[in-house]
């Protein structure tokens, strides 16, 4: 499983140990992911993701996991989140068709 987060898509970052004697060795930074459920109020359903600590703090601040999808592009998002905006997308425009 790759260490990148499915909603943001942060991954791995390369980088140097740096010793007292300014010795460089190479090193990777992984992002803090976690396994969260985020409930879908469009789909009235929860949904589980590999989530960054980051990114979960931004679904928060957004307002909620189908906010977030409508707002980011999908370059952004994995394939299976890809897939949650087209269902959420299909939903809230049925949803208002039929308002």
């Amino acid at each position: 499983m790759s260490r990148i987060c499915e909603l943001t898509g942060k991954g791995r970052m390369v980088g140097n140990n740096v010793s007292h004697a300014n010795n460089k060795t190479k090193r990777t930074f992984l992002p803090n992911l976690q396994n969260v459920t985020l409930m879908s109020e469009a789909l009235g359903s929860s949904v589980k993701l590999r989530v960054s600590t980051h990114g979960l703090r931004s679904v928060e601040h957004v307002g909620g996991l189908d906010n977030w999808l409508i707002k980011t592009g999908n370059e952004k998002l994995s394939l299976r989140a890809r897939r949650l905006k087209r269902d959420v997308v299909k939903k809230l425009a049925g949803t208002q068709a039929a308002a």
